[in-house]
């Protein structure tokens, strides 16, 4: 197997997910007491968290070029970024280090282009759901998407930053994010794309009208591509 390395602590939510998901899905394909040979560096979310001004953005950069950095020279032959809103600085830290990182929007996209997905929704925290740099992956994948809803967004960032991160589940958030996916899919949409780390604890991504693509399954499986070989 491959040793896999992961960017994490943003949040330790959704690193945990990750953890739980690759080594289930090593343990499924190998049997036996076999799990994920994985090397995780845990950044304090704090310092990266709600980032607003480019300056913020270039200190986040710098922190997890520097996280890359500590888990190249500790052995991991890839790296994925255990979130959707720090792949804005990707090309930064991708630039900075001999491995590759597997990115989350290509992936997702991948699985959409390969599905036929061609109109979606896409949902997750402010940056994801209205910046360039996570929309332009998958409409290079031939996926059109709706305007960004900013009321959605504002929302999300809450539910996000005050509970789900610091690991609060909320039955309120529960249902507003049942009642929003359900008005979603009446817009002329095949799918929605779940573009947050932390919005599968509260979303049922099994049980909706419309299919949803959870980013953080889907790139965790990638995860596990690669350390499959």
């Amino acid at each position: 197997m491959h040793t896999l390395g992961l960017i994490g602590g943003l949040s330790w939510t959704s690193t945990a997910r990750y953890y739980a998901i690759i080594n289930q899905a090593v343990h499924r394909a190998l049997g036996g007491q076999h799990s994920a040979p994985l090397l995780i560096d845990s950044l304090d979310f704090a310092s990266v968290a709600g980032c607003q001004s480019e300056a913020d953005w270039d200190a986040a950069a710098a922190r997890l070029i520097a996280s890359a950095r500590r888990l190249e020279q500790a052995g991991a032959e890839s790296l994925l970024i255990c979130a959707n809103s720090m792949h804005r600085v990707y090309d930064k830290v991708q630039a900075e280090v001999g491995i590759p990182i597997i990115h989350i929007a290509e992936v997702v996209g991948d699985r959409m282009q390969a599905d036929g997905i061609e109109k979606a929704a896409l949902i997750g925290t402010r940056n994801v759901m209205t910046e360039k740099f996570y929309r332009q992956r998958l409409v290079a994948h031939g996926v059109s998407l709706l305007p960004a809803d900013m009321e959605l967004a504002e929302r999300i960032d809450k539910i996000v930053y005050d509970e789900l991160t610091v690991g609060k589940i909320s039955k309120e958030s529960e249902r507003y994010m049942k009642s929003e996916l359900t008005d979603i899919a009446k817009e002329d949409v095949q799918a929605v794309v779940l573009a947050c780390t932390e919005l599968e604890l509260i979303v049922d991504v099994k049980a909706n009208v419309l299919p949803i693509y959870d980013c953080t399954g889907i790139h965790a499986k990638a995860g596990v591509e690669f350390i499959l070989g």
